[in-house]
């Protein structure tokens, strides 16, 4: 059996490379949207032309990164989405929340300082963790029935 696994959420940090790394060996493949802030942000006016608001910008942006979102969750045995430190992650909500939708199994990734604003989220998922490394050892499990260590 293998594992088709979204890595949805922030992109500050090297969460996902972490992830991958202790995933070595197990029959997993791994899709993310696109991770390169500037290209996710202006792909729509730099592909469809400009625009002089910014909401017709950010919305352009939206539509063409929503079609690699949506097929990323489609495909997918497991969707993971990690809640950052930094701003808002409105889109990383939205994905949990449209994976639940679709049945997914969910694995969600935030600090504690998270907990009560995603309590919903959490509730959705089939496991929460702070540790990337642990969405790592879930994986094995499943894939295994390997605990860690």
């Amino acid at each position: 059996m293998g594992l088709n696994v979204y890595l949805s959420g922030e992109i500050h940090t090297d969460w996902r490379d972490q992830i991958i790394d202790a995933s070595k060996g197990l029959d997993v493949t791994f899709n993310s949207p696109v991770t390169d802030h500037g290209a996710s942000d202006d792909c729509g006016v730099e592909i469809l032309g400009a625009e002089d608001q910014k909401y017709w910008h950010d919305h352009k942006g939206a539509m063409v990164n929503a079609i690699r979102t949506r097929k990323g969750i489609a495909d997918a045995d497991v969707v993971v989405v990690r809640f950052g430190e930094k701003y808002k992650q409105w889109n990383a909500a939205f994905d949990a929340g449209y994976a639940a939708a679709l049945g997914k199994s969910l694995i969600i990734v935030h600090g504690d300082d998270h907990q009560h604003a995603l309590k919903e989220v959490d509730a959705a998922a089939l496991a929460v963790t702070d540790d990337p490394l642990k969405v790592a050892d879930i994986l094995r499990y499943v894939l295994t029935g390997k605990l860690p260590g």
